[in-house]
């Protein structure tokens, strides 16, 4: 039976706290007392205002309303014994006795504590006479700056910068009584200069489980600069510290941690409860239920239900806070766009927040927290910030700096070389990344790596050395320096990873003509980051100015990896190859490093030159842009998969091609087919196939035509393996391995031409095809069109992609979704699209549901709605309204197929061609509203995955065309309920 849990507190860290509790199935409802606009009527969350002062009248509430358990945030309550009587009464509470909290709540009683125990800590002394206080902050042979008073108070603890200073805070606070009776004792301590970290853990008194490391940002301003707060953001983990062991009490032991400048760990202070700030970048990283882990705790069984935290997540909050604060700030100002950070994906806790005429209105100094949990920190910082942007109140100040300290830190060293040309170039340069096992440099020339210290038994070294060729003569030209060095660092890792080997550290050697400082940096810089993306150290860097050899303007560039396998992991074993092993596609970044030599040429035939806007769909950039994209690393995200040992041959697609990369992992006794229907080719390809009329065995032995790399796997495994990989990397089933009985090429590709031409750049062409044979007249401004989707995998992109082409004749106004948080949703918000979020979970009728809808796409114009992958049945009402102004793309050829099992119908009948159709949504379910069908052929190794896979890639084809063929008044629904096409046109007159 699930319960009722009380919170108790009205900030940011209860906001929190709810909001994770809420999430366990043992939890019917969450009420927050006194809570903020964030906990009232979220869910199963909502605000109570039981009176949480008055702890008989309290008790009896949790008796009334069958409260299960009490979770108390403030620490003035633990003080005040709430945890002893509400236990006491028989309610179970999580949170220590009175006596426990002294950990906190009493400073002198913690120190005394500490030093009892040998404990390291800041050196201190208590003092109730201010006149004694100050003769030990001058006599003190260090720097006595710290003061913090003895009780509960609202600064607690004051920092200064000078002795006269402190002395001038110890008068105000014992002799002036600045906190009243909260200031009778001040213990005046050493400041000590590093890191600020904190470690939290929860604890039943026996079992001690640690929590990831966290850091909260205290100063107001940038840099650590402006005066104290609460905290103005966090980041977790912090890779500063990885432990906290220290139990006391029951619930939540906190511990400060100040990491000094001497490599020294001492301890600051206790809590014994969540901090603030901490809650919001820990809790989201719990895995398991937070409910059960605080009931393990109170029954002292925590070792039976440890927390689990998510290893390769990071969570980063900024805080909002109020104009003035720390100091007076006003209130009452409304607070908007808190559903589009929402729909970014992010949580927003509440800290200080009311309601006020149905709207949220700042109530405290620190307003709230936008907190972003991504694969690594930075992704995380940028998030979180994207969430603060999408969030406005009147006088909002907020640090801009959240979340860079880890990422400073993982770049501990910088190697600069002694010639004063080169170091000057560098100077200004980011720290490199280093790995478990990097030394550093000796003597200032020799790096040094411990291969033991980086946790292999009995290794096999695998190095690479590699130049980047033509490329690097075109990023010269591009004037484009920040990511070749990227493209130099996944050349050697890529390789080293077809191994199976874990790439350990890189180095690098730069020669130029003259040096020019802004290029050396970026190309440097950009090295670097590759590295990181690589999971390798930076060992080293060679540079050298050399005008004999090179231009003034011309550098050159050489990288050098190593990486380390155990023998019982390394890949590329032929023999293990075999019959009826399938081949996983990986995607590429574009044309990565094959063929520049080919496109130099094809560009110097081309009307387009480097600097000319991408062709096609091809994006906002330049064509030098598209082409120079850096080559995908792929190492942090494949190195578990090939460990496991499901994988047998993992290959990167580089000098060569398709034909030369792929064909020697075979025997001579088998061949490789791939069919180039099964995976996305970018449309450069398609580009560069038309500019340079190349054949299809020409694009095969010259460029990687979309695949970055390949992975061999015994097909039983391969729907697995695909699986692994898809949740870092795009990914299909792309081919297999066949018998040779020929002789012939040990590679084939199947419908390579023909994919490349369909894949053309339909848009333009297209546009200019129907004028021309409809004899339409130009329209006056584009139809504004929203799209409904229920999630991922959809044609919202292609449709994005279509409404940006100059010759489209729909405009995508609006993205709905009736669930919250999918990626489609952060997409449309990046292309500067609306969106909301309208969930039908809230609505009492599908009528209901509907109307709402009608009413947002009123608001906003919209005159055509697009179905992508929305997932529920409209209401008759609301066809009707819309009558021939709904599409709806469904993943089969109607009527021959139908219904939501359509692959599985398709490949149990053994048909030879499925497709999807576009079609008319009307009242009456039928199949005469087709506007567009667009075939796939079936293979005889087909799954429904690989089958969905190909209709979805057929879907994002024929949409944009069906809603082309709408928007410019081609077809329309007949009176009939069916399709009327304009001037007797068919759409095979203007085919791509």
């Amino acid at each position: 039976m699930a319960d009722r849990v009380l919170v108790i507190g009205g900030g940011g860290r209860e906001h929190a706290l709810a909001w994770k509790l809420a999430q366990s199935p043992h939890v019917k409802q969450v009420l927050v007392a006194p809570g903020n606009a964030g906990t009232a009527d979220n869910g199963k969350i909502s605000n109570s205002a039981v009176l949480v002062s008055n702890h008989t009248i309290l008790a009896q509430f949790c008796k009334d309303h069958n409260i299960g358990l009490v979770v108390i945030g403030p620490e003035a309550l633990l003080e005040a014994g709430i945890v002893d009587n509400l236990m006491s009464a028989q309610v179970r509470c999580f949170g220590p006795s009175a006596n426990a909290a002294q950990l906190e709540t009493d400073t002198s009683f913690a120190k005394a504590f500490l030093d009892r125990h040998r404990i390291p800590t800041a050196r201190w002394k208590a003092f109730a006479n201010p006149q004694e206080a100050c003769s030990f902050i001058t006599s003190t042979d260090f720097p006595a700056l710290v003061i913090k008073v003895d009780g509960p108070a609202a600064r607690r603890v004051i920092i200064v910068s000078s002795k006269e200073e402190a002395c001038r805070a110890v008068q105000e606070i014992l002799q002036d009584k600045m906190f009243g009776e909260a200031g009778e004792t001040v213990v005046i301590e050493e400041l000590l200069k590093g890191e600020e970290l904190s470690c939290l853990c929860f604890t039943d008194g026996v079992t001690v489980a640690s929590m990831p490391p966290a850091q909260v940002y205290k100063r107001l301003m940038d840099g650590d600069q402006g005066p104290n707060t609460a905290g103005m953001g966090a980041y977790c983990p912090a890779p500063q510290v990885y432990l906290c062991s220290s139990a006391f009490c029951l619930g939540v032991l906190q511990t400060g941690l100040m990491r000094t400048k001497d490599d020294d760990v001492k301890i600051l202070n206790f809590k014994c409860n969540f901090g603030d700030l901490h809650c919001q970048v820990i809790l989201p990283l719990l895995k398991n239920d937070f409910y059960e882990v605080i009931q393990a705790t109170i029954d002292g069984k925590l070792c039976s239900c440890m927390p689990v935290w998510s290893e390769n997540l990071t969570a980063v909050s900024v805080v909002m806070a109020s104009e003035g604060y720390p100091g007076d700030y006003a209130k009452g100002m409304e607070v908007t766009g808190l559903l589009q950070a929402r729909e970014l994906g992010l949580e927003v806790f509440h800290v200080g927040t009311a309601t006020q005429d149905g709207k949220v209105v700042t109530d405290g100094g620190r307003v709230l927290t936008v907190t972003a949990i991504k694969e690594n920190v930075m992704s995380a910082v940028e998030e979180a910030y994207t969430g603060v942007a999408a969030v406005c109140f009147k006088g909002a100040i907020y640090r801009k700096d959240i979340g860079y300290r880890p990422v400073h830190f993982l770049q501990p060293s910088m190697y600069v070389s002694k010639d004063p040309i080169t170091s000057s170039a560098l100077i200004n340069q980011p720290e490199p990344p280093t790995a478990s096992g990097s030394c550093g440099v000796l003597s200032g020339c020799t790096d040094l790596f411990d291969l033991k210290a980086s946790g292999y038994k009995d290794p096999i070294l695998v190095s690479r050395t590699k130049g980047l060729g033509t490329k690097l003569q075109f990023a010269q030209m591009c004037k484009k320096h920040d990511t070749i060095g990227q493209d130099l660092v996944a050349m050697c890792v890529n390789d080293i990873l077809a191994q199976g080997a874990e790439p350990l550290f890189f180095l690098n050697y730069f020669a130029c003509g003259k040096l020019d400082t802004e290029v050396a940096q970026a190309v440097i810089a950009g090295i670097a980051e590759a590295c990181r993306k690589a999971g390798c150290a930076l060992l080293g860097k060679e540079m050298a100015e050399m005008p004999g050899m090179y231009s003034p303007r011309e550098y050159d560039l050489a990288g050098f990896a190593v990486g380390a396998v155990e023998g019982e992991h390394q890949l590329l074993q032929l023999e293990r190859v075999a019959e009826r092993d399938v081949i996983i596609g990986l995607a590429s970044s574009g044309i990565h490093s094959d063929g520049f030599s080919l496109v130099r040429k094809i560009l110097s035939m081309s009307s387009l030159h480097y600097s000319s806007p991408a062709p096609g769909e091809c994006g906002d950039q330049t064509l030098g842009e598209l082409l120079l994209t850096p080559i995908k690393i792929y190492s942090k995200a494949l190195l578990p998969v090939l460990r496991s040992g499901r994988v047998k041959a993992f290959v990167p697609i580089a000098g060569g091609g398709l034909q030369e990369s792929i064909s020697g992992t075979v025997a001579e006794s088998f061949s490789i087919v791939l069919d180039a229907q099964s995976w996305r080719i970018p449309q450069i390809f398609s580009w560069l196939q038309k500019e340079g009329n190349l054949s299809e065995e020409e694009m095969a032995q010259t460029f990687n035509c979309g695949l970055g790399a390949v992975l061999i796997v015994e097909k039983e495994l391969a729907q697995q393996v695909l699986k692994d990989v898809q949740r870092h990397e795009e990914a299909w089933l792309i081919g297999n391995i066949v018998p040779n009985y020929t002789g012939s090429s040990h590679l084939r590709v199947k419908n390579l031409l023909k994919v490349l031409q369909l894949n053309r750049s339909w848009f333009l062409q297209n546009a200019a095809d129907v004028d021309r044979h409809l004899c339409l007249e130009p329209q006056k401004s584009k139809v504004k069109v929203a799209v409904l989707i229920s999630g991922t995998g959809t044609s919202l992109t292609a449709l994005i992609a279509y409404a940006k082409e100059p010759a489209s004749c729909a405009q995508i106004a609006l993205v709905i979704s009736n669930k919250s948080g999918v990626e489609e949703l952060r997409n449309a918000a990046r292309a500067g699209i609306p969106t909301r979020v309208i969930d039908h979970k809230l609505y009492g009728s599908r009528s209901e549901f509907d109307s709402t809808i009608d009413r947002v796409l009123d608001e906003f114009s919209v005159e055509l709605v697009c179905l992508a992958g929305f997932m529920r049945i409209l209401s008759s009402p609301f066809v009707r309204k819309w009558n021939g102004k709904i599409l709806n793309v469904c993943p089969s050829l109607v009527p021959s197929v139908k219904g939501g099992i359509a692959h599985k119908q398709v490949l149990q009948a053994g048909v030879k061609v499925t497709g999807c159709t576009v079609h008319f949504v009307v009242e009456k379910a039928g199949t005469g509203a087709v506007i567009l069908q667009e075939p796939v052929s079936v293979e005889t190794d087909d799954t429904e995955e690989t089958l969905l896979e190909r209709v979805k890639e057929a879907e994002c084809r024929a949409f944009p065309i069906a809603l082309q063929l709408v928007a410019s008044g081609v077809v329309q629904l007949g009176s009939d309920g069916k399709t009327c096409w304009k001037q007797g046109q068919r759409v095979k007159e203007f085919k791509l």
